[in-house]
């Protein structure tokens, strides 16, 4: 018998209710027991960490992941359907660095990894009640009892059994990208990360000035709103279809501001490069090359064969932001507070031309 609609229908009551049916019945394993001698349908699966509560993100993700499961279960596959927890990785790290009020490296090894990894194991399933609660409120059928973590070494040690098949077949190589880094957390960003916290600052703004070889007496004059950058600068560029500068200053060598890196001048450093990145409307029409330090910059310093993909990076930046022994006149310094430094430095040796301050939008990492 057909039983009939109610005018008024509660939703969630309803889905309490067939949430208790497939408990009573037992039906995520009955259907587990059932398809067993059928093929394998093998899903991988990216686990969340449980140091944080649920989100829109995972609830999403979530619902496509039981949809495809079911759907190939309905197809005549077994599907195993273990939940994981990620238990690697900076979102553990930093809540145990905030509690513990760990800075950087030196820290984590005063105290020792053993110690360390310790109470990160002890907060890796904060959450998990919580996660097991949502997810099945969800109605996604999914197996806690029998779940993985990655800590587990079985796990990681499939992970490098995978990579070991990567790399016998010559299919891992070792290259460089120009990454947002948080110096806080000493470690790169996502560019999804590096887009959640913009934050309109005043920064440095400086105009510099690049003697020409060929005649000191003329310079080129680029604008930067990051000096730290300077000591690492290995290049100019301008655009080669604006009428000034233009192309005709494409080759043409340079005084560098700094001889922490002069060995690179053998390889075609501190010359004038060409790029139709540069743009009229901001700054000179003359741009400042540090190519471990932007992409473009990058990018057109590899074009020229400034850098190559095997070249040791010119990077003179720890990762918690401060200069390295090679810039001996920073060395030591957060970068930042090294801008009014470097400053005065040009200043001192007749390369400043103009300095204030400009605000902009820059990210910085949300932690």
């Amino acid at each position: 018998m057909v039983q009939q609609v109610p005018e008024n229908i509660n939703f969630p009551n309803e889905e309490e209710k067939i949430l208790l049916l497939w408990k009573e019945l037992n039906c995520f394993k009955e259907c587990l027991k059932q398809s067993k001698n059928r093929p394998r349908f093998n899903f991988y699966d990216g686990p969340p960490f449980a140091t944080g509560l649920p989100h829109y993100g995972h609830i999403l993700a979530g619902t496509i992941k039981d949809i495809v499961t079911r759907f190939a279960h309905q197809s005549g596959f077994h599907v195993d359907r273990r939940f994981g927890w990620d238990c690697h990785g900076l979102p553990v790290e930093y809540e145990i660095d905030k509690t513990l009020g760990i800075k950087g490296p030196e820290d984590v090894a005063k105290m020792g990894i053993e110690a360390y990894n310790k109470e990160c194991r002890g907060i890796v399933m904060r959450y998990a009640k919580e996660w097991e609660f949502s997810v099945t409120r969800l109605g996604r059928w999914i197996d806690f009892e029998n779940d993985y973590k990655t800590l587990y070494p079985e796990f990681m040690e499939s992970v490098w059994w995978v990579f070991k098949q990567l790399y016998d077949k010559g299919l891992v190589y070792r290259g460089v990208k120009v990454m947002p880094f948080s110096t806080a957390c000493n470690t790169p960003l996502s560019n999804f990360e590096s887009h959640q916290n913009y934050k309109d600052v005043q920064d440095p703004s400086v105009t510099v000035s690049f003697p020409l070889e060929e005649d000191p007496d003329v310079s080129l004059v680029a604008w930067t709103t990051t000096p730290w950058t300077l000591p690492s600068n290995l290049a100019l560029c301008v655009n080669p279809e604006l009428q000034f500068p233009g192309i005709v200053l494409k080759g043409k060598k340079y005084k560098p501001l700094f001889e922490y890196f002069i060995q690179c001048k053998e390889k075609g450093a501190f010359t004038v490069l060409v790029d139709g990145y540069v743009k009229e409307e901001d700054g000179t029409g003359v741009v400042h090359q540090a190519p471990y330090f932007g992409a473009d910059d990058y990018r057109v310093c590899m074009d020229f064969n400034v850098i190559q993909k095997d070249s040791v990076p010119v990077c003179p930046v720890d990762a918690s932001g401060c200069f390295t022994a090679e810039v001996t006149d920073f060395a030591g310094q957060y970068v930042k507070d090294a801008d009014k430094h470097i400053i005065r430095w040009l200043k001192e040796k007749g390369r400043l031309i103009h300095s204030t301050t400009f605000q902009h939008s820059y990210p910085f990492c949300w932690r």
